[in-house]
């Protein structure tokens, strides 16, 4: 198990870092004016896949038919009917999204987008498949390669043009090297089918999961187009830099618990006792990762910003730790939202969402009178917070899973959340490894071995020890 694990991190985070480093390039290339635009540009492609997604590459995981040819082809058939209507709705909504960003004069940069889900909807679906018997390689392919081409168009693109249309060629380029590559890493024939009863099947797994892709949209960029819109595409570069940082381990560890978990727990359903020390394995994982984010962002991340970005990115400084910590409390909901997937509850997810959405009328509010990035951090974190607790309590009660079983692990992130806020509050900007020398950021390295220590069955299950659960704890 730990060599497929690592097989899946390696893929993932080379893929996420390679991207990370595309959008490190493009900054440093750029104005931070264009930046902001160039940003916006990636949240219009973000909001039409995140609104039309119905976890078809979920279903051929954990359907008991999703190894058939004939339900690969009636998702395929799916998957591009839904990329068509995704295309359309991006090319028609491109000139109003364009004014409310106050970039209108380039609204045909935000109609080219339109080519990426039309794209996206042609891809082979058995490097989704495959994973039912983990078999992560196709996937791996198509984590990888995709990113090394686009910071290659990034590259050559400079030779031509110095502004945000060097981003806009790397997104269609990544987005047209991921199909290819799902269908050059495929076992079977492509073949599309249009089966309307199980369309009619997939629409009701999916709908909860489009009502949370329409929440996530807002949770990964409703506070950028906020601040965009009140407080201009400077502050909005800053604040993408901040949420990027730290968002990109997390999304990179999302897609190995995922993978890694649901496929397990789905076959675990009707073994309680597996299921349950698999459930518990998947959420300590999330834990694992919020714990080993405030650590790094506190102790390296003002480094990192120095040095990658610059002296023009200098205001990320005072709002990065407090991101990682926003970016801490949502990545603890992963392992919780994975097992109500295995048990077919994909609504689960969307009503923890549903706080960070809510939040956004009341950043809006606050820095139209005043506020800065600052007070929108404050806000999605408390919103993130009451997510989380919601998630925990309906997963509790519909996935078969106990709150006590992560009681200890819990109150430990939630110390180290604290702590690294109130570290922070004394050392703002801390630029190098001097911070080392402070006797706050020693407390918060043991604070964090102390955490991870408690997530024994997550060490049972990478390492392959079989964790049992007390039958007491049920």
């Amino acid at each position: 198990m730990l060599k497929k694990a690592t097989m899946l991190l390696s893929g993932s985070a080379l893929g996420s870092l390679l991207l990370l480093a595309r959008n490190l390039i493009v900054a440093r290339m750029v104005s931070p004016e264009d930046y902001g635009i160039a940003t916006t540009l990636a949240a219009a492609m973000s909001v039409v896949e995140m609104l039309s997604y119905i976890g078809l590459n979920q279903l051929i995981v954990i359907d008991k038919d999703g190894d058939t040819p004939e339900m690969q082809r009636g998702l395929q058939g799916f998957q591009v009917l839904r990329g068509c209507l995704s295309a359309l709705v991006l090319f028609l909504a491109a000139r109003p999204y364009a004014r409310f960003v106050g970039a209108e004069e380039i609204t045909w940069a935000y109609q080219m987008m339109a080519v990426v889900p039309l794209v996206s909807g042609f891809q082979h679906f058995d490097i989704h498949r495959l994973k039912r018997h983990m078999r992560f390689r196709p996937w791996t392919l198509v984590q990888s390669i995709p990113p090394i081409l686009a910071v290659t168009a990034v590259l050559l693109t400079y030779l031509f043009v110095d502004d945000y249309r060097i981003m806009l060629v790397s997104l269609l380029v990544q987005a047209l090297t991921f199909t290819a590559v799902s269908h050059l890493s495929a076992e079977r024939r492509y073949e599309l089918g249009f089966d309307f009863p199980l369309m009619r099947r997939a629409a009701y797994f999916g709908w909860p999961l489009l009502l949370d892709g329409t929440l996530l949209f807002f949770v990964f960029y409703g506070e950028r187009l906020v601040v965009t819109n009140r407080l201009g595409l400077v502050d909005a570069a800053t604040f993408s830099w901040a949420i990027t940082l730290t968002l990109t381990p997390t999304l990179i560890m999302e897609n190995v618990v995922q993978t890694m978990f649901l496929p397990k727990l789905s076959a675990a359903r009707n073994r309680p006792e597996d299921f349950r020390r698999l459930a518990v394995a998947a959420v300590e994982a999330g834990m694992a990762t919020g714990a080993l984010l405030i650590l790094g962002t506190q102790l390296i991340g003002g480094a990192a910003v120095s040095l990658l970005l610059g002296a023009k990115y200098a205001a990320v400084l005072p709002i990065l730790v407090p991101g990682a910590v926003l970016q801490a409390i949502r990545v603890c909901k992963t392992g919780l939202s994975v097992v109500s997937l295995s048990r077919e509850r994909s609504g689960n997810s969307m009503a923890s969402n549903a706080f960070r959405v809510a939040s956004l009328p009341i950043s809006w509010m606050l820095v139209s009178h005043g506020g800065g990035l600052m007070t929108v951090i404050w806000v999605a974190i408390a919103a993130e917070v009451l997510g989380f607790l919601l998630m925990l309590q309906l997963t509790v009660r519909r996935a078969s899973f106990s709150h006590r079983w992560i009681l200890p692990q819990g109150a430990a992130i939630a110390v180290l959340a604290a702590l690294a806020l109130g570290i922070h509050a004394l050392h703002p900007t801390a630029t190098t490894f001097d911070v080392f020398r402070y006797p706050g950021h020693w407390l918060l390295i043991v604070a964090t071995l102390a955490a991870l220590s408690l997530m024994r069955s997550l060490g049972g299950y990478i390492f392959g020890r079989r964790i049992r659960i007390r039958p007491s704890d049920a």
